[in-house]
């Protein structure tokens, strides 16, 4: 037994590196019953003038974690939430302790269990390509399996939400909220991605690799693999992660180690246009452990070993530096900096050229892509006085298809280069009923459905407002559903997904009933389609067509048009700093 406590590792050493974590600062908050974290972020941030850096919380029950930046602030919030009354419950508040390092821990728990086999590592296509070894068609089959399955459990828990929804939107003797047309194929199977993020490390023989991690550092994992075997990467970026492996390999800064927090590159993202041949490389870097005279150098040194490079093998058209410290309070992505040749790389979709910029979104599946978008313009079936928005539209891709079948598009997007982008690329397509905008979705999205309907100079019973959305990953904010829901004279909305699974929860909140925080009637699932976005992994795309049903109690129109008026006013002042603005 004292053998095996001297193997032990300490769980808690990150904590005393030289890289600031919010763990150090950690308090727990009990009695807060059924809560939702953003709520209980309003609650924190606006109401208590909190300033939290983090909120964990494994079930939204009862109790959370929430992280600060300083000590100062740890000490404040345990003295206004101890004893704070919110929801009807008296709240407790205490210090907490700095969650243990997952990889320490496990090697730990490893360490205790010698007799164990160890487990057999997956190899890079296992890891990411899990559907690799099936036929193309087999593939297809147990995706469209899976999202209609997927749609079946929103089903039984919308009706949870909105009892109303099985007389209002599931089909006759069907168990899915509506209807689904299946699962459409993408156009390319193989080395379809035309954005790959590699990671810098090391694999099991101790060699610096460029490719994929084979686990997660939560699942205690650090070894990086060779991308050389996997189907979905392109060949031309196979070449760049192995141009940059070369780099790192000569260069006398180190690739960055997470376990010990030391080392310096961390990552590749690179960017290609099969239309064009164009490489986009933007190399990852901690900053942290470099100096202020070393981050110079390390700049110049990528600058000259690209321009040194034999082009006939590997021609890296775009090069751009990223700061992967940790970010900043307010700071909502790593900074970039442009070191060499051209600033953007240029793609096509449905005849349409774009100009993508590093941090813009931009599908990774070009092609399929194309069939995506007219699977959208297809749900919609816009006329020529349509009017769309795109909310979360990137270097507008989807605003700029929609185009040409509707009057006009108004898009909204966090990331200004991605906006400079989307009406680069709109004069660029000779597109003039497009109109975009940078910030928050939340802020913009009342504004714009009053920009609209007060300035399309024809009467309410003819408008025709529909909206797309196409949001990160995670999904939409709270905010931005509500901001949906409370835009009465939107009728329809097209919710695109790469991850059905967790877009769950934003289609329950735009069908559930009406309440205090989601205002508006609801919109129900009428169509839904899938598209093969990702061959041989385990993921794919989901477009789902939701419409409002009118309620024709006039009663209850009365007060909707209450609440109409209350909404107006509310926005009004945003409505007038859009105007300044436009």
């Amino acid at each position: 037994m004292p053998e095996e406590q001297d193997k032990s590792e300490d769980v808690l050493a990150y904590t005393q590196r030289n890289e600031f974590t919010s763990e150090i600062f950690k308090i727990e908050v009990r009695n807060l019953g059924i809560f939702g974290v953003w709520e209980l972020k309003k609650l924190l941030k606006t109401t208590l003038n909190l300033d939290a850096s983090k909120i964990k919380s494994p079930n939204r029950r009862d109790f959370a974690f929430v992280c600060f930046r300083s000590q100062e602030d740890q000490e404040k919030a345990i003295s206004v939430l101890n004893g704070y009354k919110w929801k009807g419950k008296v709240l407790t508040a205490m210090q907490a302790k700095a969650s243990a390092d997952p990889l320490i821990k496990r090697r730990n728990e490893g360490n205790q269990r010698q007799d164990d086999q160890p487990k057999r590592q997956k190899t890079s296509v296992e890891a990411t390509c899990p559907l690799a070894g099936l036929p193309y068609k087999e593939q297809i089959e147990q995706k469209r399996s899976e999202m209609e399955n997927l749609l079946k459990t929103f089903g039984k828990e919308l009706i949870k939400f909105n009892p109303d929804a099985r007389k209002t939107c599931f089909p006759p003797n069907s168990e899915l909220p509506c209807e689904f047309l299946g699962i459409r194929e993408s156009p390319v199977v193989d080395g379809y991605r035309n954005k790959s993020e590699f990671t810098v490390g090391k694999n099991s023989e101790g060699e610096i690799v460029v490719g994929f991690r084979l686990g997660s550092y939560a699942d205690g994992s650090v070894e990086v693999c060779t991308v050389a075997d996997l189907p979905h990467v392109s060949d031309l970026a196979k070449k760049a992660a192995i141009t940059f492996q070369e780099y790192v390999r000569q260069s006398k800064f180190l690739p960055f180690n997470p376990e010990h927090n030391a080392g310096h590159f961390r990552q590749v993202t690179v960017r290609t246009s099969d239309e064009t041949g164009e490489v986009m490389l933007v190399a990852g870097v901690y900053s942290s452990n470099l100096t202020a005279e070393e981050v110079p150098l390390l700049k110049q040194e990528l600058v000259d070993f690209y321009s040194n490079y034999d082009k006939s093998k590997f021609n890296c058209s775009s090069l751009y530096y990223q700061d992967l410290r940790r970010r900043q309070a307010g700071e909502t992505y790593n900074p970039v900096e442009h070191l060499t040749g051209s600033t953007h790389i240029t793609d096509d979709i449905l005849g349409l050229k774009f100009r993508i910029s590093p941090l813009a979104f931009f599908q990774i599946n070009s092609k399929g892509a194309e069939v995506l978008y007219q699977e959208a313009i297809d749900l919609i079936a816009p006329k020529e006085q349509t009017t769309v928005l795109d909310i979360c539209c990137g270097t507008g891709t989807i605003a700029l298809s929609f185009a040409k079948h509707c009057k006009k598009v108004l898009g909204v997007e966090i990331i200004e280069d991605a906006i400079k982008d989307a009406e680069f690329n709109a004069k660029e397509n000779s597109i003039e009923n497009c109109k975009f905008y940078a910030g928050n979705a939340d802020d913009y999205i009342q504004s714009m459905v009053r920009e609209v309907v007060y300035g399309a100079g024809i009467h309410k019973d003819q408008l025709d407002l529909v909206a797309i959305v196409d949001p990160p990953r995670a999904g939409l904010h709270n905010k931005s559903i509500a901001a949906i829901r409370s835009a009465y004279d939107l009728k329809r909305l097209v919710y695109i997904s790469c991850n059905p699974k967790s877009a769950q929860r934003n289609w329950l909140d735009l069908a559930r009933t009406e309440s205090k925080q989601y205002k508006g009637s609801p919109f129900y699932p009428t169509k839904a389609v899938a598209v093969d976005m990702f061959p041989h992994t385990a993921h794919t795309e989901m477009a789902i067509l939701f419409e409002r049903k009118e309620d024709t109690d006039d009663s209850e129109a009365v007060q909707e048009n209450k609440e109409v008026k209350e909404v107006e006013k509310e926005t009004e002042s945003k409505e007038e700093t859009m105007v300044q603005d436009g």
